[in-house]
């Protein structure tokens, strides 16, 4: 799982990926599909309240399209219950988002699925220590004492020009991201964006409108 060099700047993707997580019923699913979402994140850590069981999952999965992906998350999970889950539902993407260690990550090194690092930052420190991790693609997300993800806050970008002159691969923003400032977000040259509580009602139940109104923001700064 070695991730492809390349400098992070305002420039490397003006066409990013967009990662719509927390996914828990067909109808957000669908709508985010519609609107032009790459790949859709089923949370499968069972204290998240975005939880989401895998039997579920499948269920939302199989009325997907195929160049849509899916990415199955998990907070320190048994490795044993990461293969098989990314197994029976055919994942494209296993997401990583608890304190999972560079060797663990390298233990999954024979999934059939891509593996995302998350990475909760705090400062620049946090992003140094990214460069352990030698995964398909990494995310950034801000860091809470207490939650693993779907905070609605977003760290501090000002941090992100550290990043400049290292070589991360492919690497996704995430944290606090919403129709309001998903361009800023994407100005700093992500291979792509995650957004989940951003386009909430409530947790694991998207607005349509507000999603709408991401994907119009996303497309007027795209090519």
């Amino acid at each position: 799982m070695n991730s492809i060099p390349c400098p992070l700047n305002p420039n490397f993707m003006k066409n990013p990926k967009i990662k719509i997580c927390g996914i828990t019923n067909a109808e957000d699913a669908v709508k985010a599909v519609k609107l032009g979402a790459d790949l859709l994140g089923f949370n499968f850590y069972s204290k998240s309240p975005r939880y989401i069981s895998p039997p579920e999952a499948e269920k939302i999965i199989r009325k997907l399209p195929a160049y849509v992906d899916t990415v199955g998350l998990f907070v320190n999970a048994d490795a044993d219950e990461i293969r098989k889950t990314a197994r029976d539902l055919m994942l494209n993407w296993v997401q990583l988002h608890g304190d999972e260690s560079p060797g663990f990550c390298l233990s999954l090194d024979n999934l059939p699925a891509q593996v995302i690092k998350a990475i909760r930052v705090k400062d620049g420190r946090d992003i140094e220590y990214a460069k352990n991790f030698s995964t398909d693609a990494l995310l950034l997300d801000a860091y809470h004492p207490e939650l693993y993800g779907g905070t609605g806050q977003r760290f501090d970008w000002n941090t992100l020009p550290e990043l400049t002159g290292h070589t991360f691969g492919r690497t996704f923003l995430a944290g606090g991201i919403n129709p309001d400032n998903v361009v800023e977000a994407m100005s700093h040259g992500f291979y792509g964006i995650d957004i989940c509580s951003g386009i909430e009602d409530s947790p694991g139940r998207k607005n349509h409108k507000k999603m709408e109104q991401l994907f119009k923001k996303i497309r007027s700064v795209t090519v």
